[in-house]
Formats: structure tokens, C-alpha cells, sequence
């Protein structure tokens, strides 16, 4: 993926640069991570300078999760007029949507508005691997750095409030994920050893219950410390959006919202930090039953964080809580809770001009004032982008809300695609047409 893309940028007149970001071990194999591809094309400097940041590869998917098509075989439905496959939304779909721009432009001899970079990975669904350092590297030699000049940057990874009104999006929540794991026996035990040893489910069901309750509410001490309370004005904004509680529960595909106020919804989903309960590997999930009881099990489960919260902040909380409530259980097993990795939370101001911009091209493309909306996943590099480059960013989706990424049947509509791409294009040209310091 990484090899053809940077063919596409290449053939539409963009100077390229593959970047190694290391490698890792797989089944005692060591393989090399794929590049990030760099490009750029335009160096006027009576033009603004715009950084664009997308990603290749995506979340794993196989037929027999429940997909109604080959996941990897995109699937064009033009009587429902969806495209299915897994990436269509996330993010292959806005990736070709800049490459029909370039294409657009270069067939039609047109010279583009703006200077363009692009910053493409394929490890962000794993962690965006050595794609920070790659960043601070490049910011860290000046005029000579792949970056110098960038005046905003443009991420189209995300997606619509609803399936009615487009959006700006304006900020993401952090994550810090872990594993909880629990060891004892030497093997998997039968059964019939129950009620004569302990064991190490039963323990990890029990520390997984304790961190959060059935209704949301985070049971980790400290965690919301410092989160500042919305005001009357906020609760306002949230109210104004073209948003019900009637759009979630249509995209969880089932009447299961933790409250009936709109504002309340909005803000549990993006402004407030919440804690999810993923997995437990080493147990039996297959068909039928197993009566075995594990000898090693991982729970796997994540936060979504927000401001002031910070990964390493709430890792020790996390870590300190976990412990204690094991060592209260006072079990022979062994535990430990692990890091696997995270990202800071992100808001930027939306009164910059690039967001006017956007706004001003999703009014011409959709007829439609957008939404400004933060959003509750996360994209750790856009708060990276961010601080080593001192410059605004802007989330510009281009797929509604009932896309489900990193779900089964993930589709992107065609109408989305090809408006999504017009967006995009036409918001070059609103940059060109801002008045700024540039």
C-alpha cells in the first residue's frame, strides 16, 4: 500500500520520500514496519502552505466476523449507494479523495491553489509507530525539514455527528489503553479442580468490574481531577447542534443511551473521559462449551481521555488503583497491568482561517452550515502536528456517522465520496482566498 500510493504521488507530479520507521518481531520474525510516505508539491511562497495527513493501512477484519461481503473486496452497492469494505471510511476512502484532487489538477493542466505536503502512515490503527519521532526529526531541521513553512494542517479521518449535516471537528479525545494479566496454574486446568485452587478468571473478572459502573461512571479515584465543569454558554452549543439522542442510538443500532438529554449524550461521547471494557484473551471463546479453567488470562481495556488528562498521569492512577484492589483479594495468583500504549486529548481554535475556510467550502459543496463538533475517538499525531509545528489543525471529515469504522459491513456512501472529494478540493481553493498574515 505504502509503494503504490507513493507511485500515485509521483504520477501526479508530487516529489516523494519513503521513510523507514523501524521494525518489529512477529512469530520470531523481524519485519520491517512500512515507510511513511512524505510529498510535496509547490514551493510559491505568495501561497499558503498546507499539510495533509492520512493513513493507509486499517483495523482487521475477516468474513466470518459477521461481514455480509469479502471485507478486503470493496463491494459497490449503487441501488443503496454504498461502498463496502474495510478502509472505505477509514481512511482509504479520504486518501484517494486527495489523490482524485492531484489527479483532478494535473490531468486539467491546472496549477494547484496552495502548496500541498502530505504525510501518509500505515501503522496508525496499531499506535502510529515511530511516526512522532519522524515528526520531531523533520521539525528539528528548519529550513531543511519536510515540513518547514507548513501554515495549518488538514486530517480527514473522521466523520459526521449524524447522517444529515457535515462537521468541523475541533477536538479529539486522548487514549490510554492496558492489559491486566493474571497467571497462576502451570497449565490450563480441567474443571474438577474448581473449588480447590484459585483462579486466574475469576480474579480478572473481578478487578475488570471494579473500574467502571453500568453507567458510565469511572470508579478509578482521581481520574476526573481538573476537568473543568461546562458552563451555561457550552451546554448552549451543545444544545445547537443539529444532533439527537434518537442519531445515537440509530448508529448503536439499538435504544441503549445512558441518558435522554441531548447535551448529556454530546458531552459523555466527546467532552467527558470515559473507560471501556474490551477483551479478555487466554479464555475459551469458541463454539460450545470448554470446561477448562485458563492458567493465564489478559483483560484488555482502554480510556478515552480529555483535557488536562495526560496518558502518563492517569496510567499511574490506573496502575495504583489495580493494585490495591488485587492486593485485597488476597489471592495467590500473580498479577501485573501493563501500558500498551496511548495519546494525549486535542482541541484547537476554531477561529482560525482554515476553519473558516472549511466552513465556507462544506456551505458551497453541501448547502449546509456545519456542525463543530469534537469527537470522541482519538488520532494521537494530530496533537504531535500540533505542538512541533506551532500550527492550527483541522479534522475534515468526509463520512457520516453510521460508516462504522472498525466495525463489520463498514461501508463510505458514494455521495460522500464524490462530495467528500469536491470538499476537499474546494477548501484549497477558500485557503487561497483567506485573508491571513500570509
Amino acid at each position: 500500500m505504502a509503494l503504490w500510493l507513493e507511485n500515485q504521488l509521483k504520477r501526479y507530479g508530487v516529489q516523494t520520500r519513503a521513510v523507514p520507521l523501524g521494525q518489529q518481531e512477529v512469530e520470531g520474525k523481524i519485519l520491517e514496519y512500512p515507510p511513511a510516505i512524505l510529498g510535496r508539491i509547490g514551493d510559491d511562497s505568495k501561497k499558503k502552505t498546507i499539510l495533509i495527513y492520512g493513513h493507509f493501512d486499517v483495523q482487521p477484519a475477516e468474513k466470518s466476523d459477521g461481514w455480509d461481503t469479502e471485507p478486503f473486496e470493496l463491494h459497490v452497492d449503487r441501488e443503496s449507494g454504498k461502498m463496502f469494505g474495510r478502509g472505505s471510511t477509514d481512511d482509504k476512502g479520504p486518501v484517494l479523495g486527495w489523490l482524485n484532487v492531484l489527479e483532478a489538477h494535473h490531468a486539467l493542466r491546472i496549477e494547484l491553489p496552495v502548496n500541498l505536503r502530505f504525510c501518509f502512515e500505515g501503522l496508525e490503527e496499531d499506535g502510529s509507530q515511530g511516526l512522532d519521532d519522524l515528526i520531531v526529526t523533520e521539525t528539528s531541521k528548519g529550513p531543511q525539514g519536510w515540513f518547514h513553512g507548513v501554515d495549518c494542517v488538514c486530517i480527514s479521518d473522521n466523520y459526521w455527528l449524524n447522517t444529515r449535516t457535515p462537521c468541523l471537528t475541533y477536538g479529539l479525545r486522548g487514549i490510554a489503553y492496558y492489559q491486566i494479566i493474571v497467571s497462576g496454574p502451570g497449565s490450563d486446568l480441567h474443571s474438577g479442580m474448581g473449588g480447590a485452587v484459585y483462579e486466574p478468571m475469576t480474579t480478572l473478572i473481578s478487578l475488570m468490574g471494579k473500574l467502571v459502573s453500568v453507567e458510565g461512571r469511572i470508579l478509578i479515584p482521581g481520574v476526573y481531577d481538573g476537568i473543568s465543569v461546562a458552563d451555561s454558554s457550552e451546554l448552549q452549543k451543545y444544545q445547537d447542534l443539529d444532533y439527537s439522542v434518537a442519531d445515537l442510538e440509530k448508529v448503536a443500532g439499538g435504544p441503549i443511551s445512558l441518558s435522554d438529554d441531548k447535551a448529556t449524550v454530546l458531552m459523555g461521547r466527546t467532552r467527558e473521559p470515559s473507560l471501556s471494557l474490551h477483551g479478555i484473551e487466554g479464555a475459551y471463546s469458541g463454539a460450545g462449551g470448554k470446561t477448562v479453567i485458563p492458567a493465564t488470562v489478559s483483560g484488555k481495556f482502554s480510556l478515552r481521555l480529555v483535557p488536562p488528562q495526560t496518558p502518563d498521569d492517569i496510567t499511574k492512577k490506573v496502575v495504583s488503583f489495580i493494585e490495591d484492589e488485587f492486593a485485597k483479594l488476597k489471592t495467590k495468583l500473580k498479577m501485573k497491568v501493563e501500558f500498551v500504549g496511548g495519546g494525549k486529548p486535542w482541541v484547537a481554535d476554531t477561529n482560525h482561517w482554515s476553519y473558516e475556510a472549511a466552513k465556507r467550502a462544506t456551505e458551497t459543496v453541501w448547502g449546509k452550515t456545519p456542525n463543530y463538533t469534537r469527537e470522541g475517538g482519538s488520532i494521537p499525531v494530530t496533537l504531535t502536528f500540533a505542538d512541533n509545528l506551532g500550527v492550527n489543525v483541522l479534522l475534515l471529515p468526509m463520512g457520516r456517522a453510521d460508516d462504522g469504522a472498525h466495525s463489520t459491513n463498514e461501508k463510505l456512501d458514494i455521495s460522500n465520496f464524490l462530495n467528500g472529494t469536491k470538499l476537499l478540493g474546494t477548501y484549497l481553493y477558500e485557503v487561497a482566498n483567506i485573508n491571513s498574515d500570509k
